[in-house]
């Protein structure tokens, strides 16, 4: 593989970074959008397929739908593990280059096998398994970007690529319906058709996806950097397992990002069991809190991120009830407005809490904390979809999850004062890189 290199990089030098080094910043950061969109569209391609499948001649039960939304999220974020070191091992413009070409495959896997209701279930979890990949872009994605930019930056700018990134999701639960609908966009197989007699092609669902990716690789390979003094063993970057504020800050994402990735993953089987009627806006949540994530990051740049935090757990737990309060009333407006609240609220909490470690790490430890927090936040996506599945299946309602989901967004919140916001506000900083 030809290898791009620049030969300095030295961001916190303020001539450097207005002479030359933000052109090439702004470049990177923006071919690394779209390539983690799409890695999040691939990812969360079954959260509006399983929702399909059964109308269109599979006999899969809801518990087994509810699965398949959830595996991809599982893989991912065990894949994000390995993910967080690739750009250190490989350089950050080469792994982008890798790990968006082979989205393809679960794209056209998947486009393959919706066409032919006799395809096994085992199949179909495999699918979803393959589809983790996306998962896992968004921790190497985040160390990457993160040593692009100043500290001064690093809130907005990680912010832009993970809000704008997590856009994927809301991206693919409101185009599916539209492309599923229309022969126009049917590359290969013939259409299905539902109960109602409609005619749909689900494979678009996933064949849409083939000719973006292929674009996005070339731009990478063209357009992206590897930058120097950036490459360094796994050993070394293992150091920050070592590290109390590692687990300590992967709690908080795991409260924030998990919650929005989660949600996003739910959320269409959580409408369809309750409002069916309202499925056409499954998107909603997931575009505002993708929307949402970049203005938690300048927030943060401008009046800290442990503050925002704060607020952040307090709105969550809000939301949380309010969703519990609703959905026993079988009220959809304050169902909606209330988990539209907590989407938001998980949005600028995933950018808050990403502000806060390149605050608290010296610059080569904060790129492998930012994947780890990821990594571990990602089985949000898994957990979440399958504790709404437990509690609908045990009591007929997915009301008992959303009980486990505040008690957690309260243990964040101590958590979040006692080593961040009480310190801060004594200390005007966070005082953590002389004593990890």
């Amino acid at each position: 593989m030809k290898t791009k290199r620049i030969n300095d990089w030295m961001p916190e030098n303020e001539q450097f970074w207005q002479t030359q080094g933000k052109k090439h910043a702004k470049r990177n950061l923006w071919i690394s959008v779209p390539s983690l969109m799409m890695a999040f569209i691939v990812w969360q391609i079954w959260s509006v397929v399983a929702v399909q499948l059964n109308e269109i001649g599979f006999s899969f039960t809801d518990e087994q739908l509810f699965t398949l939304a959830a595996v991809p999220g599982l893989v991912g974020a065990t894949l994000r593990f390995f993910y967080t070191f690739a750009v250190g091992s490989f350089g950050g413009r080469n792994w982008t280059i890798i790990s968006t070409a082979v989205l393809a495959i679960p794209a056209i896997g998947i486009g393959m096998a919706v066409q032919n209701p006799e395809t096994p279930y085992s199949v179909m979890l495999l699918l979803a398994a393959l589809c983790g990949l996306g998962g896992g872009n968004f921790s190497s994605s985040s160390a990457n970007i993160s040593f692009f930019y100043p500290k001064k930056e690093k809130g907005t700018a990680l912010g832009i690529n993970g809000g704008l990134g997590n856009m994927g999701v809301s991206v693919v639960q409101f185009v599916t319906p539209l492309v599923i609908a229309s022969g126009a966009f049917a590359f290969f197989g013939d259409s299905q058709t539902l109960a109602s007699g409609e005619k749909v092609w689900l494979q678009n669902a996933a064949f849409i996806w083939v000719i973006p990716i292929a674009f996005l690789t070339i731009a990478a390979y063209f357009g992206m950097d590897n930058l120097p003094n950036t490459k360094q063993s796994v050993g070394a970057q293992f150091v920050v397992l070592k590290r109390k504020h590692t687990w300590i800050m992967t709690i908080l994402y795991v409260a924030t990002f998990g919650s929005f990735i989660g949600y996003s993953a739910a959320f269409p089987l959580l409408l369809k069991s309750q409002f069916p009627e309202h499925m056409g806006l499954a998107f909603l949540g997931a575009f505002l809190a993708a929307a949402a994530r970049p203005v938690g990051g300048w927030l943060s740049d401008k009046f800290g991120g442990a503050s925002v935090t704060a607020w952040v757990f307090v709105v969550m737990s809000a939301g949380a009830g309010g969703v519990i309060y609703f959905t026993k009333q079988a009220s959809f407006a304050g169902f909606l407005t209330a988990f539209l609240i907590l989407f938001i609220a998980a949005g600028i909490g995933s950018g808050s809490t990403f502000q806060m470690i390149p605050g608290i790490f010296p610059v080569k430890e904060a790129a492998p904390v930012l994947g780890i927090t990821a990594a571990f936040a990602a089985y949000g996506s898994y957990f979440i979809p399958q504790l709404f599945g437990w509690s609908t299946k045990s009591t007929g309602t997915p009301v008992n999850a959303l009980y486990i989901f505040i008690v957690i967004y309260v243990i964040s919140f101590i958590l979040n004062f006692f080593y961040y916001q009480r310190k801060a506000k004594l200390n005007t900083t966070y005082p953590l890189k002389k004593a990890n």
